[in-house]
């Protein structure tokens, strides 16, 4: 049901769109008509940094340069071919989407400031590019571009040009929205997280990097083709860093994680330059660009109180925000068959991984068969969690063989061994703190869903998957009641307690129905009562024929469940066998209490 706090909400949002709508229809000046077209253009740029900043967490300063080679295509095409406008913008998509193609191949393994500084080097690049150019007019430009129309209906004025720049913000936001809501979207915004957790979850991060940065790509060309024909003529300087550099503030601004916050954002900007442009000078004199110094400063009083931008924090003010809903009821998704029980399910043979000099885990060798729970226990630093991470291939094995279900996945793509059925969680929680409980469950239905990602993501945009998203968002549902959370779905994962983001990460791992799990401390922070539940979820499980390893340091619960235990103690193993066998063993003891 929906929280029915939002309703009150929705009056101003309705009230800023009727004032869009109804704007050119108004006794006003044809500068306000002029910003807002401006608002609409930065806008498109802004919502596409919404994916790469808000979402993937990737920082990019070179979105300046993609306007320009939407405007500049078109301009050539349009100018020097003679062809269409519209032409020109399915050609300046495929120019901006190639090159943003080939500068995410190159940048994808970066992050951080080194992200940032290699899209600004693009921008620098292409901007001289633009501005070097004899076909281009050099610094001149283009001029003469011709103006829209359709049907023989011209766009000629900025009244009429207004209406096609605000429709494609309005379905650029649509699509983007509906995009962040989808099971695309999710795993975009797991990006924050860094590599691991999704690949871990069997979300290939390299080449969705490179799908999210052509996306900002091909939204920012789109502005570029719309202020070519706008303007009629095309020149390097709105190109360059600084516009690369504005948009980012915009966005930012406005909420980076917020499709709403980028048009926020954008006519903030805008409004607040032309007014401090006129303002600032008469109050302090000369001509300089002092309204840079003050946005720049009330950009950091801003985010003083709203880090996250405006459009998140007055919302937050006002409303539970949902992006995905559970629905009451959804067909269920396949379900892998499980193997016969007691047939071998992993086989790992003379495990090793060295670091430098030191060698965390040394030959270690086990086997796991089908409805088995296998302990894996030892002392802090025996090298449990570093076990974990070469079966799933999180880390790579310096030495021996992992086998599961008689095929080998030794040093294979972690998302691929969770695509063979190995599904696992974290030592320490990995779930991302501002996307809902329900969503972070669903993550791990990720490879159940349409594996083809170019017609998922236009699928997605347009809500024509919703049959689809209904089945991985009831299956996140029916797990999280399965571990004890369905009061808690639509929680940011971040309020969680501790215990209790174990037990959402255990959801998110069975979201992606599993044959072998590997849990790290599950039980670590839960209450009393909250082991009992687990323990009899684990014994469902093991019933239902899937197999689980998991390392705990609560003996008690460990024993009156595991049907084996394997003791490891400074990377090797020690002991192995029965939890009466190896409660008695004399390694086990002097590991533990010492000689």
């Amino acid at each position: 049901m929906k929280d029915q706090r939002f309703l009150p909400f929705q009056v101003p949002l309705i009230a800023a769109i009727a004032l869009i709508v109804l704007l050119p229809l108004a006794p006003v000046a044809s500068a306000w008509i002029t910003s807002f077209n401006y608002i609409g253009l930065f806008a498109l740029v802004a919502l596409g940094l919404v994916l790469l900043i808000g979402s993937a967490n990737m920082l990019s300063f070179g979105q300046a340069a993609f306007v320009g080679l939407g405007a500049y295509t078109t301009a050539l095409a349009t100018t020097l071919a003679g062809l269409s406008p519209w032409i020109g913008l399915v050609l300046g998509w495929l120019v901006t989407g190639i090159a943003a193609y080939l500068v995410g191949l190159v940048t994808r393994r970066l992050s951080g400031h080194y992200l940032a500084i290699a899209t600004m080097a693009v921008g620098m690049a292409i901007y001289f590019a633009f501005a070097n150019l004899e076909i281009l007019g050099k610094n001149d430009g283009l001029n003469a571009l011709p103006h829209l129309s359709i049907f023989g209906f011209s766009f000629e004025k900025s009244e009429r040009m207004y209406y096609v720049i605000w429709g494609a913000v309005a379905l650029a936001a649509l699509g983007v929205r509906n995009l962040l809501s989808s099971r695309v979207g999710r795993a975009m915004r797991s990006l924050a997280l860094g590599d691991t957790m999704p690949e871990a979850h069997g979300i290939d991060t390299a080449r969705l990097k490179v799908l999210t940065f052509v996306l900002a790509a091909l939204l920012a060309s789109t502005s570029g083709w719309l202020y070519a024909h706008l303007q009629r003529a095309v020149s390097p300087i709105p190109f360059g860093l600084t516009h690369g550099t504005e948009y980012v503030f915009m966005t930012v601004l406005g909420g980076a994680m917020s499709v709403w916050g980028a048009i926020l954002g954008a006519g903030l900007f805008v409004l607040l330059d032309d007014v401090l442009r006129n303002l600032l000078p008469r109050l302090i004199g000369g001509d300089a660009h002092y309204e840079l110094v003050a946005l720049g400063v009330m950009l950091i009083i801003i985010l003083q109180r709203a880090r996250d931008g405006l459009w998140p924090f007055l919302a937050r003010q006002i409303t539970e925000y949902r992006l995905a809903e559970a629905p009451a009821q959804a067909p269920a998704l396949p379900v892998r068959p499980k193997p016969a029980h007691g047939e071998q399910v992993l086989d790992v043979r003379g495990l090793q991984k060295r670091f430098g000099g030191l060698v965390a885990v040394n030959d270690v060798s086990f086997d796991i068969k089908a409805g088995e729970i296998v302990a894996l226990i030892g002392p802090n630093g025996a090298g449990k969690s570093t076990t974990f991470d070469l079966i799933t291939s999180v880390q790579s094995l310096s030495a021996g063989d992992v086998s599961f279900r008689g095929a080998s996945i030794t040093n294979l793509p972690s998302r691929t061994v969770f695509s063979r059925g190995i599904g696992r969680t974290f030592q320490h929680a990995n779930l991302l703190p501002n996307m809902s409980v329900l969503e972070n469950v669903a993550l791990g239905a990720h490879l159940r869903g349409d594996p083809h990602m170019i017609g998922n993501v236009l699928a997605s945009a347009s809500r024509l998957n919703r049959q689809e998203e209904d089945k991985l968002l009831h299956e996140a549902a029916r797990q999280l009641e399965r571990v004890g959370l369905k009061d808690n779905l639509y929680m940011a994962a971040g309020n969680l307690a501790l215990g209790q983001q174990r037990l959402a990460e255990i959801a998110r791992a069975l979201s992606g129905d599993p044959i072998l799990l590997l849990l790290d401390e599950p039980a670590a922070g839960l209450r009393y009562f909250e082991k009992t539940a687990l323990s009899s979820l684990l014994r469902q499980l093991r019933s239902e024929g899937m197999s689980i390893l998991l390392v705990e340091h609560d003996m008690e619960f460990l024993m009156e469940l595991a049907d084996r235990v394997i003791v490891m103690d400074f990377g090797s193993l020690i002991a192995s066998g029965t939890p009466e066998q190896v409660q008695s063993d004399p390694a086990v003891r002097r590991a533990y209490l010492g000689d």
